[in-house]
């Protein structure tokens, strides 16, 4: 089978946002943009407040386009998470947050991520979300369906 076919990586996303007052998510802790929870108060160190949990939950894919089944867990290197105003996405496009796709501790698949944790998104805005899993041989999947979330 070609390189070309296997390139595009089959993302079964299921991109839901789960609107939880708690805050983190699954391993993204190494998308953390502050060293430690924010005070009680819901302000963040250096001024502003904290914006609320917004929570991406997905499921890895588990096959290339061409039908070749794939094992996530030995063969996905990242995830990486697309923000943008508009709802479109393209190759152009920088992530704006990059997780690992198993977390080293618990060797688990990297499933969920708290969209707070990006720290240029303020509240306000209506906001579009997309994800890309990203092979160990730098293939990208397409961009999953964008969801919508505010904070």
């Amino acid at each position: 089978m070609s390189a070309f076919v296997r390139g595009a990586i089959l993302i079964s996303m299921v991109a839901m946002l789960a609107f939880s007052g708690c805050g983190g998510g699954g391993s993204a802790g190494s998308a953390d943009s502050g060293g430690g929870s924010p005070p009680g108060d819901g302000s963040i160190p250096g001024g502003g407040i904290a914006l609320p949990a917004r929570t991406l939950n997905w499921e890895a894919p588990s096959s290339y386009t061409d039908g070749t089944p794939m094992n996530p867990t030995t063969e996905l290197d990242r995830f990486e998470v697309y923000v943008n105003e508009t709802g479109s996405f393209n190759d152009t496009d920088t992530p704006q947050a990059i997780l690992g796709a198993v977390d080293p501790a618990t060797r688990q698949l990297t499933a969920s991520f708290n969209l707070a944790n990006i720290a240029s998104l303020t509240s306000g805005p209506r906001y579009w979300v997309s994800l890309r899993a990203v092979a160990l041989t730098g293939l990208k999947s397409d961009f999953s369906p964008p969801a919508t979330f505010s904070f």
